[in-house]
């Protein structure tokens, strides 16, 4: 019994954090998948000749795709500071994770001498996972701020705060 309410009590201090994680992952999935097929056809099409260049287009093209995924879908609860703020914000957070990803790759190419595409899609997907911790952490802090506490009002309760407060009313 006691087990079932340490687990309950741990699941609702970090349910929203759980949420977020989950949420973010989902949008960083498909981004993944975006970025991936975007540089992997840009390989193909380029030759060898524009690795990094095709890693700079692939990552813009999929940040895009989760800046509105985070905004709109992960982040959505959390205070909204401008489009245009979070927008540059986001991209600058964005360009250290790239260049995460982007030390990866030109340490597999350039010291370890990989040039192939497997060894290019292993780079990628060391310096992604590396990334994509630092892109959660720096969204949360500076993008996509959390929310300001609402002001108590005159009486010195919100609206609706109450109940939450002081627990559920029941009549008698």
């Amino acid at each position: 019994m006691r087990l079932v309410q340490l687990i309950r009590r741990a699941y609702e201090r970090f349910a929203a954090l759980v949420h977020e994680v989950l949420k973010f992952g989902t949008v960083g999935a498909m981004a993944f998948v975006i970025n991936f097929g975007v540089v992997n056809a840009l390989w193909a099409w380029w030759g060898s000749q524009g690795t990094l260049t095709a890693k700079v287009i692939a990552t813009v093209v999929a940040a895009t795709f989760a800046y509105f995924g985070n905004r709109y879908w992960t982040f959505r609860h959390r205070e909204q500071s401008g489009l245009a703020r979070e927008y540059v914000l986001f991209f600058v957070l964005n360009g250290v994770g790239l260049l995460i990803e982007l030390l990866c790759l030109s340490f597999s190419r350039y010291t370890l001498g990989l040039d192939n595409l497997l060894a290019n899609n292993i780079a990628t997907l060391i310096g992604t996972g590396l990334g994509t911790l630092f892109r959660f952490w720096s969204y949360k802090k500076w993008v996509f701020l959390a929310a300001q506490p609402v002001e108590s009002t005159v009486e010195g309760t919100v609206e609706g705060t109450v109940e939450a407060q002081a627990g559920p009313l029941t009549t008698r």
